[in-house]
């Protein structure tokens, strides 16, 4: 799955022949699972129509402050627009764009939005072989570069003009190659291994029942998600769940039982650097799984209870290097009891929640939780979507790498 899948492109396109290699760029953006909007500038128009680049990106596209045939004079807000894009890429970039770019000259929507964009920018030149080299283009370069924007540099090879030398724009394959490459270089997890626990697990009493709990797994299948996201590779063991992984670079180990869990957790937890138990791992089994359907006859039945392995404590206390995380669902005195599962589990960091507070616990699209670290740093957080909450989780684990 390419580093560009779920990302918000903004894509700038000025007024040059290479304009027409933009309806290529766009589909392989799409190809590579990307939302695309374009901003087109006036001049531009001449070489590929709007039409052309909002089929193939399935978003309007926008050329001016407000749209002329409009009764309404609907403004296309470009501090919206910026502020919209995880990565905003100018291509072709003209001299005359770049120019504008360097100086401020807001005088069309795209240099406006260009101002006021906070994520990355990439720009890939395209002009003639001497309008390359000439001084002031090779200025704006310098300047851009220094603005913190990055360069896709342009490639050699026969120009508009009918000379031949570097100016040609970076072919759209390449462009791409481009920016999954230094996308994929600035992951902060890139070459972090994850080990990760999700969902419950089901302990049989006979073929057809169990003992199980409520959760759904969907906590730790954000979490797989995020730490993919951010460039690491992830294990994500999962109980019985409906949820999948939205992140194709994930990989899923299914298991039923709270021992399945505990095998496959000890078989990978050596090989990696981070492992994070949100389970929800039952605490105890039957004790004697019947081999046919019990039948109901008496009036009373009782099962004969015992502990499962507890997996967390195992992974503890084997723990090397490993940063080790794990969740407390509370009822009562929370604090005191998640402080002791960090003593108890060798934890680095425990993420507490509490059935106390309304949004928390299980089959909820939100989640609050409170960080305590290994030195009972106490963290409370605010009430947000688990894929919020996944994102602070993950938050913590590149901070400890930054440290080490």
């Amino acid at each position: 799955m390419s580093v560009l899948n779920g990302k918000k492109i903004l894509l700038g396109v000025s007024g040059g022949i290479a304009a027409y290699k933009t309806a290529s760029l766009v589909r392989l953006f799409i190809k590579a699972g990307a939302h695309v909007q374009v901003i087109m500038t006036p001049a531009s128009k001449d070489f590929v129509t709007p039409l052309t680049l909002s089929t193939l990106s399935k978003n309007p596209v926008h050329s001016s402050f407000f749209n002329q045939d409009d009764e309404d004079a609907v403004w296309n807000n470009h501090v919206d627009l910026a502020l919209w894009a995880d990565l905003m890429l100018i291509a072709p970039a003209t001299s005359n764009t770049l120019s504008k770019m360097t100086t401020g000259n807001s005088d069309n929507l795209l240099v406006a939005t260009y101002l006021s964009a906070k994520c990355p920018v990439y720009f890939a030149p395209a002009m003639d072989l001497d309008m390359y080299k000439h001084p002031s283009v090779l200025s704006s370069f310098t300047a851009l570069k220094s603005f913190g924007n990055i360069m896709i540099p342009a490639e050699s090879g026969e120009l508009a003009s009918g000379l031949s030398g570097e100016g040609r724009m970076a072919e759209p394959e390449n462009i791409i190659a481009f920016l999954e490459a230094d996308l994929e270089s600035k992951l902060p997890l890139k070459g972090k291994k994850i080990l990760i626990t999700a969902g419950p697990t089901y302990e049989a009493i006979d073929p057809v029942r169990f003992i199980g709990n409520h959760s759904s797994g969907k906590m730790g299948f954000d979490l797989a998600n995020e730490a993919a996201n951010l460039g690491a590779q992830v294990i994500l063991v999962a109980g019985p769940t409906h949820y999948k992984a939205k992140n194709g670079l994930v990989e899923v180990i299914n298991v039923v039982s709270a021992q399945d869990m505990y095998d496959v957790c000890h078989e990978y937890f050596n090989n990696v650097d981070v492992a994070i138990a949100a389970a929800a791992v039952a605490d105890y089994r039957p004790k004697v799984v019947a081999s046919q359907k019990i039948k109901k006859a008496a009036d009373e039945f009782s099962i004969e209870l015992e502990k499962t392995k507890d997996i967390l404590a195992s992974l503890g206390a084997i723990k090397k290097n490993q940063f080790l995380i794990g969740f407390a669902l509370e009822t009562e005195n929370e604090i005191e009891n998640a402080k002791l599962k960090i003593q108890k589990k060798n934890l680095d960091l425990i993420v507490l929640n509490s059935l106390q507070d309304e949004g928390a616990g299980f089959k909820k699209e939100t989640n609050k939780v409170t960080f305590i670290d290994q030195d009972f740093k106490i963290e409370p957080m605010e009430l947000k979507s688990k894929e919020s909450v996944a994102v602070d989780i993950l938050n913590k684990v590149v901070l400890h790498f930054a440290k080490s």
